[in-house]
């Protein structure tokens, strides 16, 4: 999970850099076909069942579908918005998770940990500050991204669990791309614009498609309680890349909603540990 964090963290800046000189479809076309070649590579090298008749599972079609509503987000939220908050609004999403849990899993919350999933979304709310003077309304891409990723993960947990992650991450490519070509021309764009810069969409690709594999490993073979906290070492690293490579200086406001949104989540997930190993 560590190591998935470093990776989409390092993926994140690259994106916002390539946004620089492409739109957001054409970063999410290159992003998606170079995840789909090496994903299907790795589903050879590794001799998974590609053919799975669970990956049309309707949980599965739905984790479909909130991994674009969380892409699309993402990359509109990264080319509009510093990286400090975009890491900070996403990095909740482990709290809808665990309300997702309740709703939809039949999972016992405790009040401690409700108030706790409500000072995480108080984080949230101080970071983007609805209603304030000089509100940027583009920080709602952020928030649409953390409600898909929630989605995202909340499905993966409950998934078939023969399918392989290679496997998965190929089917999910499968689907993104062709809507990433879509998008691309209802923009009026070009999928391939004179003077790509290659140095940039190469590592962007393999670090963000590498992130996606050891995220899906470290949820399906560990407890959710002992791999998630190290979730919100992104919003770490995003900070720090944002301050060195975009000079960011995020204000006391984002540092302290940040601050709420990591410590509600750790203590949600050390509570849910504790119930578990009492149970």
């Amino acid at each position: 999970m560590l190591l998935s964090m470093v990776a989409f963290a390092l993926a994140d800046t690259l994106v916002k850099l390539a946004s620089t000189v492409l739109s957001p479809p054409q970063v999410m076309f290159y992003l998606m076909s170079g995840g789909l070649i090496l994903f299907a590579l790795l589903t050879l090298w590794e001799r998974e069942q590609f053919f799975n008749k669970n990956a049309f599972a309707p949980v599965v079609m739905i984790r479909y579908v909130a991994e674009l509503v969380g892409m699309v987000g993402m990359i509109k939220a990264l080319s509009l918005v510093p990286l400090s908050i975009v890491g900070a609004v996403t990095q909740a999403a482990p709290l809808l998770v665990a309300v997702g849990a309740v709703i939809f899993l039949g999972e016992r919350v405790s009040w401690r940990r409700w108030t706790s999933i409500a000072i995480g979304f108080l984080g949230v709310l101080i970071i983007i500050r609805p209603g304030v003077a000089g509100f940027d309304v583009s920080v709602l891409w952020a928030v649409l991204a953390m409600l898909g990723l929630a989605v995202r993960d909340l499905t993966t947990r409950i998934i078939p669990q023969d399918i392989g992650s290679a496997t998965l991450a190929t089917y999910t490519m499968m689907v993104a791309v062709p809507f990433a070509i879509g998008w691309t021309f209802v923009e009026g764009e070009a999928l391939f614009p004179p003077d790509l810069n290659w140095a940039i969409l190469i590592p962007m690709s393999c670090l963000g498609s590498l992130g996606y594999v050891l995220l899906i490993k470290s949820i399906r073979m560990a407890e959710v309680s002992v791999v998630t906290p190290f979730r919100y070492s992104r919003i770490l690293i995003l900070i720090a890349l944002g301050v060195v490579v975009f000079g960011e200086r995020p204000d006391v406001w984002t540092l302290l909603g940040a601050a709420l949104v990591i410590v509600s989540g750790v203590y949600i997930l050390w509570r849910e540990r504790q119930v578990n190993h009492s149970a």
